[in-house]
Parts: structure tokens; C-alpha cells; sequence
């Protein structure tokens, strides 16, 4: 722990006036290093924000394990002080200045319960607790909230994943490598300093490259080529390769019937934690444990990877993509904390951006309600391998059966081209042009006609995938993409489903080899209008690496795979088993 003062008092941004008339900011003051007792007797230290005037504010509570310090967050706790807010920004359990272990996900929701707790006993608060803050730091509000502490008004977790099994470490059981292993090893991890872990030969400049370790198998061994130690939680989950009790202990959807107040969610159309907006949202008006709950949870998502942005990807969304989360924020906590009557109750609960034509649009519920659900097969005129192939689309069913076949290959895997992923991992992400990967013959590409008129999706997203494969496991990947008059294309969402997982993710299962199966591949959601002009694909495959791990094929637990086995694919489609993908078509905006 660093040697720092326990209390340090300053003044900052004295009397300042806000553009457009808006009331007068704050004189503030920040009280360093205070120290947070837990119930386990473990002390937590945060920094406190607090108007300079004597007297007692609402409080929010922001919990990270990135530093108090660091660039953005202080500036954003500097802002909710001016505007009449007390803060405590904290650094959680066994990071920076705090103190305990360092163990992801398991401690969250209690000390998120005693912190809330402890806020609200102060005399910098009134009682009244909200939280806030996106990825990790909204994870740990669903946690927090489903403790039901008292004190706790609102909460309004960003970015932020509910099943940290389902929707952060993997999808659709398929171990999110990349971003795993980045933020797990590399970038957050807890060692383990055993003789047998220390590395007995340095490695090159080039085994030491983030690119080519995660090429290593196996996995459960990974964490040795970044550094001289093991990573526990890292190898933990690894360990628990399937949605059982190690997950579910501290899963928020498995909680959410806990909740008692409203939640704002903010998420993006390329964000990784996509799902856990979406489900956030939808669960909470479905389960909720009050009306006020269910009644004042909203949901906003825009065409973003991990936090808002104007252009992402290869596309520029226009100058109104750009979404102020301050101030989105700022009228939530206003009107739960605050009471001030600024029109919140009276809007629909959820904004969503359109991509296609770049606009927003507010809607009464998701899924939007009279939504057209309707399926859009796959046919072949001659086999879909590749953009060259003869895959089409069309929302007719073929009457006889068909099918197409490619062979996947784990050493020569589909790389990461765009998507949902984030935060430093050395792939590329958001909307990018396919038509690279699109190239390849292990890759089925299956192309509408030329849209004549504009078709609007927004809603959930599924692919219904009959296929076999000649072992006991493999991957299957789909992306639905908009394809523009001149060829470029990018995926409008995207979905990975483990086969052995097609019973549920709690329910594992190898296949009997050369079988058909139906297998649901869940793509979350998107919106987007296909334009005139612009035609509708989808891309399967059986990999998507370094984002996802390569499935060996062999069957073997996750992580323990030294060598992999090439696979024959087959897809289905036509007659009884009718490949299709589901789209959630609503009226043009």
C-alpha cells in the first residue's frame, strides 16, 4: 500500500458557470485515502468527492480495479461533485490502494453492500445511494444491487456483463481467449510464485509477442509464456469450462428476482458485453422484485464498441452517433436522487441507433413490441464456399434437401476480422469489411438478392443451424452482414455456439460424429436498416481466432488440448432441415 496521508482537503473549480445558462457549479473538495471497513475485517480505501459547502448530498458510489487515479475517471468524479453530488470512488479488493486478495468477480456483490452502506452513514451523504460506472465497474452495481442494501436508490452500469460465465468469459460456451487472457493475465493478474511455475530458460522477444502466445496449447498453460508465475483465477476458469456452481454463485441473472431498484443500462452494437446490456434490461422488467423496479429501468445502446464514439470500425455513423454518457447519467441521478421532475418518467424506455440510416429512435420495450419475426433460409445454386461460391438467401424454404461442406482446420483458423471484442487485445474489432476472410473456402457464404426497398431489423438475433460434424466437438460461427452497392461489408451482429453446449450451457455434451443436429446459435441483437441497393449475408465458419479459442475438435476439456484434429463440416439446408437465420423486422423509422 502506498504511504499516503489519510486525509487530504483541497479546493477545486471554484463558483464556474455552465454553458446555456444552467445552474452555478460547485466549489468542491476531495478527501484522500479514506479508509472503508469490510465486514470480513478487510479495509477498503477510496477517494471522496464532495461539494465544499457544508451539508449533506446524494452519494454515488463508483468501485474500480483499474485506480482511483487514473486518466478519465477523476475528472468524471470532479463532475458530479460541481453538480451537487457526494462520490466515493474506490479502489476494490486487493487492487492499488486497497487491501485483501485479488480475485475477480467472487467478493463484488458484499463489498459492494458494505460500501453502499458505509456511504450512506457519512456526513457527506443524505442517505440516498446510487451507483455508477461501465465494464468491471458495472459489473460490480448488478452485484452490489442484488444484496438489496438499503440505501441503495438507483444504480447504472455501462458496458457491463450479468452472467460473467454466458456473457464476459465466453459465448455461447466458446472461451473469449483474447480478451480473457489480456485482462485476466497480462493485464490484472493474481500470482502464484511457485518453484514449479519459474520458467527454467528465458523466451525470445518473439514467443514473448501477445499474437503469437495465444497461438500456445494448452491453454491451461498459457499463462507461463507472459511471465514466470500461473495466474489462479485465469486457470480457475479455465478449470470450470462449463456454467456450474463456480459461475452461477456469482452470476447477476441468477439474482435478478434480488433487484428492488431501477437500472439505466448503456451498451454498444459492437461492444463484447453486448448480451449482458441486453439482458440486463430485459430481465430487470421481467424480474425485478418491485414495480418501481420493472417500471423505471431503461436501456440505451448505440453503434459503439466499449464506450461511445462517432466512427468505429471502418464506418462513420455520422455526427449524431456520438451519445454524452455524463449527461445521460447525470438526468438519471438527478431524477432518482434528486426528484427533479426533467421528463425521464415521461420518455420510452429504450433508445436505440439505427445503423443503415444513422439515426436514433426511442422505443416502448425490447424486443420492440409488433415485431415481425421471420425467417431467412439458406440455399446453394452450387456449393457456398466462399463470395465465390453459389450460397443465396431468400425468405422462401427450399422444398429438397440440400447441403455444403468445408473442412476446418485448428492450425489455420478464420482470424478475428471486426466484431464484438475490446480493450488491447491485438485484434481488430467493430465494424470492419469482410471480404478478406470472405475469400476462403472453409468459410460458407450465403447472399441475398439486391434489396429493392429498405428492411429494418432490431431485436434479438438467431441462427437455427442444421449441421454435423465427423468428431465430438467443434465450433460454429455466424455473422450477419450488410453488404453495400460496392461490395464492402460488415457484421451487424455476430455468434459463436460450442457445440457440445447445444442443450444449454449447464448441460455439456459431446456429439455422436457424422449425426445432424439442430444447433441455436445466439447472435444478441442489433439494429440496422438494409438499404435499397445492399444485400443481406451470412458467414458461417468454425472459428474466429484469437477472439475465441481454437476448438481442437478432440472433445477434451477446455484448456487441456496439446493437438488438434482437422473437421469435416456439413450445413444443411432445405427439406426437413432448414437452415435458417431469424431476423426481427419492425417498420422503417
Amino acid at each position: 500500500m502506498k504511504a499516503l496521508s489519510t486525509f487530504a482537503l483541497f479546493a477545486v473549480l471554484a463558483f464556474a458557470a455552465e454553458p446555456g445558462g444552467k445552474p452555478y457549479l460547485n466549489e468542491i473538495r476531495i478527501e484522500r485515502h479514506k479508509a472503508v471497513p469490510m465486514r470480513d475485517g478487510v479495509t477498503l480505501y477510496a477517494d471522496v468527492y464532495r461539494p465544499a459547502a457544508p451539508g449533506k448530498y446524494p452519494t454515488i458510489i463508483v468501485r474500480t480495479p483499474y485506480g482511483v487515479q487514473r486518466d478519465g475517471g477523476h475528472e468524471t468524479m470532479i463532475k458530479f461533485a460541481q453538480r451537487g453530488y457526494s462520490v466515493v470512488f474506490m479502489d476494490n479488493r486487493g487492487r492499488y490502494e486497497s487491501s485483501g486478495d485479488w480475485d475477480p468477480f467472487r467478493f463484488e456483490a458484499k463489498d459492494g453492500y458494505d460500501t453502499i452502506e458505509w456511504a450512506a452513514k457519512q456526513d457527506f451523504s443524505n442517505g440516498k445511494v446510487a451507483t455508477q460506472g461501465g465494464s468491471y465497474l458495472g459489473h460490480v452495481q448488478w452485484a452490489a444491487a442484488s444484496q438489496q442494501p438499503p440505501s441503495l436508490v438507483a444504480i447504472f452500469p455501462s458496458l457491463a456483463s450479468t452472467n460473467i460465465y454466458a456473457n464476459w468469459i465466453t459465448h455461447g460456451g466458446a472461451f473469449r481467449l483474447s480478451f480473457n487472457f489480456g485482462w485476466g493475465v497480462v493485464r490484472m493478474p493474481n500470482r502464484i510464485m511457485l518453484p514449479q511455475y519459474w520458467h527454467t530458460e528465458p523466451y525470445t522477444p518473439e514467443e514473448l509477442k501477445y499474437e503469437n502466445i495465444l497461438w500456445h496449447l494448452p491453454l491451461n498453460s498459457g499463462d507461463l509464456k507472459s511471465a514466470s508465475y500461473a495466474v489462479k483465477h485465469y486457470r480457475d476458469w479455465l478449470a470450470h469450462d462449463s456454467y456450474d456452481d463456480y459461475w452461477k454463485t456469482i452470476s447477476d441473472e441468477e439474482r435478478m428476482d434480488k433487484m428492488k431498484v431501477p437500472a439505466e443500462v448503456s451498451g454498444g452494437w459492437f461492444d463484447i458485453f453486448l448480451a449482458g446490456t441486453i439482458n440486463g434490461y430485459t430481465m430487470m422488467k421481467q424480474k425485478a422484485a418491485t414495480e418501481h423496479a420493472r417500471k423505471h429501468t431503461r436501456m440505451i445502446i448505440g453503434p459503439w464498441g466499449h464506450g461511445p464514439t462517432r466512427k468505429y470500425g471502418d464506418v462513420d455513423f455520422g455526427p449524431d452517433a456520438y451519445n454524452d454518457q455524463f449527461e445521460e447519467e447525470l438526468r438519471f441521478f438527478d431524477f432518482h436522487l434528486k426528484g427533479i421532475k426533467n421528463g425521464l418518467d415521461n420518455n420510452l424506455p429504450v433508445k436505440i441507433f439505427y445503423m443503415g440510416i444513422n439515426k436514433w429512435r426511442t422505443e416502448a420495450d425490447w424486443p420492440i413490441p409488433n415485431t415481425n419475426f421471420r425467417n431467412l433460409y439458406l440455399h446453394a445454386k452450387s456449393p457456398a464456399n466462399s463470395v465465390r461460391g453459389g450460397g443465396t438467401l431468400t425468405f422462401d424454404q427450399a422444398a429438397s434437401e440440400s447441403k455444403d461442406q468445408y473442412r476446418y482446420d485448428p492450425q489455420q483458423p478464420v482470424m478475428t476480422l471486426g466484431g464484438n471484442n475490446c480493450c488491447g487485445t491485438p485484434t481488430l474489432a467493430g465494424p470492419k469489411d469482410q471480404r478478406p476472410i470472405e475469400q476462403r473456402d472453409d468459410v460458407l457464404v450465403y447472399t441475398s438478392e439486391f434489396l429493392k426497398e429498405p428492411l429494418t431489423i432490431a431485436g434479438p438475433v438467431k441462427m437455427k443451424l442444421h449441421a454435423s460434424t465427423d468428431g465430438p466437438d467443434t465450433d460454429w460461427m455466424v455473422k450477419l452482414v450488410d453488404v453495400y452497392p460496392n461490395g464492402f461489408g460488415f457484421p451487424v451482429a455476430e455468434g459463436i455456439l460450442r457445440a457440445r453446449f447445444r442443450d444449454g450451457l449447464d448441460k455439456p455434451k459431446l456429439l455422436t460424429p457424422n449425426t445432424p443436429y439442430e444447433f441455436t446459435v445466439d447472435l444478441a441483437g442489433t439494429a440496422n436498416t438494409f438499404l435499397p441497393g445492399h444485400r443481406i449475408r451470412i458467414d458461417i465458419t468454425s472459428s474466429n481466432f484469437p477472439q475465441f479459442d481454437r476448438n481442437p475438435n478432440t472433445g477434451e476439456p477446455l484448456g487441456s488440448a496439446s493437438k488438434t484434429r482437422i473437421a469435416l463440416q456439413t450445413i444443411f439446408h432445405g427439406g426437413p432441415r432448414p437452415s435458417h437465420i431469424i431476423l426481427p423486422i419492425v417498420s422503417n423509422p
